[in-house]
């Protein structure tokens, strides 16, 4: 299994909200590019981005702040929030990004997921996050009528090949991973799934990884130290 340490980005800061809450943000450092070098300097080889501006306004507001990271680093970068036309997709891509993550267009937007799988492939991942059992848009503040079930039969149907599943009631909780969802859905599904929310102990990465999962996202959790990445790393193999 792939660890994927998270960066959130805000104004050029890397932060972290709580379940979502940008009213709850705690900013953790002013140099995201240190911080990810610290992540490479612990073993990563992927990185998982997320623009907050951009998921929040539907247009990037960090772009010079990615752009640095992958022209100082060589890990394998994934960037999501607020991606939803072609012209923001080709900047990233551009840019150097190894993958882009669609969220909100991915649910309302389906010729725009067609034309960029048709673009770009295997470097278009889609993020489902799932509130109360239902996939959540814009930014986490609304919720959609559709079930994970339907959304990913069609993501598989459509050819995406990850999905990136974050369960939104754990996200910044500390309260450990919804193992039982994830282990359901990569029986179901043939996609490779990274696992995102609520990764709090390295027991959480033991049990993820016995499951045979793609990826998982680390988060708050290194950030306040509850897990220390190098093992986690270590444990996934």
């Amino acid at each position: 299994m792939n660890i994927f340490p998270a960066i959130d980005l805000y104004a050029g800061k890397a932060v972290r909200l709580f379940k979502g809450d940008y009213a709850q943000m705690t900013v953790y450092s002013n140099e995201p590019l240190e911080v990810a070098k610290k992540f490479e300097a612990s073993g990563a080889k992927f990185l998982h981005l997320v623009d907050l501006q951009g998921a929040k306004d539907g247009k990037p507001g960090n772009l010079d702040t990615i752009r640095k990271i992958v022209e100082n680093t060589g890990l394998f970068t994934e960037v999501g929030g607020g991606i939803r036309n072609i012209e923001t997709a080709k900047a990233y891509i551009e840019s150097g990004v190894d993958r882009i993550i669609l969220g909100t267009a991915a649910v309302k937007d389906e010729e725009f997921l067609k034309e960029a799988l048709s673009l770009f492939g295997d470097k278009v991942a889609v993020g489902v996050d799932l509130k109360d059992g239902y996939v959540a848009i814009k930014g986490w503040t609304e919720k959609s009528e559709l079930t994970a079930d339907a959304f990913l039969s069609k993501m598989e149907a459509l050819g995406v090949k990850t999905v990136i599943c974050t369960d939104i009631s754990r996200d910044g909780a500390m309260q450990g991973s919804n193992n039982e969802l994830y282990k359901e859905l990569s029986e179901k599904y043939s996609i490779d799934l990274i696992a995102s929310g609520g990764v709090s102990t390295i027991e959480d990465i033991k049990a993820l990884t016995a499951m045979n999962l793609y990826g998982a996202i680390i988060g708050k959790a290194y950030y306040i130290g509850a897990i220390d990445l190098k093992e986690a790393i270590e444990v996934s193999r």
